[in-house]
């Protein structure tokens, strides 16, 4: 188990690319999206098309607000999933994620990972985001919203 700077467990951190071999490999494997109904429509969301799946879209908190989705755990719960079910768990940078991978192993996940960097990764120099890693970077399919 990892650790966040808070003390709060979860299966670990798993790359971008990893998290992909894996849904590639593991078809129990979920990715679930934590961003906004916004960030999904207007950013773009994982492609997994090609697996003959798609992404688990469950909003870790609102928009434009920023208020923490009450529901969230129920909402996951609500899906039927096994909770030994590999939980790859992705936001926009993998700080959304993170908590939410600590709370879905507090409410019995037993792997749940945080995508390290996220959809879109962290800021360049000119505060751009996409262009040093994460998920889009990669090259990763995705689509538009």
């Amino acid at each position: 188990m990892a650790e966040n700077s808070s003390g709060g467990p979860y299966a670990g951190e798993i790359s971008c690319k990893d998290a992909w071999k894996k849904l590639i490999e593991d078809d129990k494997a979920q990715l679930l999206d934590v961003r906004t109904t916004a960030e999904w429509s207007y950013v773009g969301i994982p492609d997994l098309s090609d697996l003959g799946r798609q992404p688990l879209l469950i909003e870790w908190q609102d928009f434009p607000a920023g208020n923490k989705n009450p529901m969230f755990a129920e909402q996951v719960n609500s899906l039927g999933l096994d909770k030994d079910t590999p939980l790859l768990i992705l936001c926009r940078s993998g700080v959304r994620s993170k908590h939410a991978a600590i709370l879905l192993t507090a409410a019995g996940y037993t792997e749940a990972y945080n995508v390290t960097h996220g959809f879109e990764g962290d800021k360049d120099d000119l505060k751009r985001r996409s262009t040093k890693n994460g998920w889009r970077f990669d090259g990763l399919p995705w689509i538009q919203g």
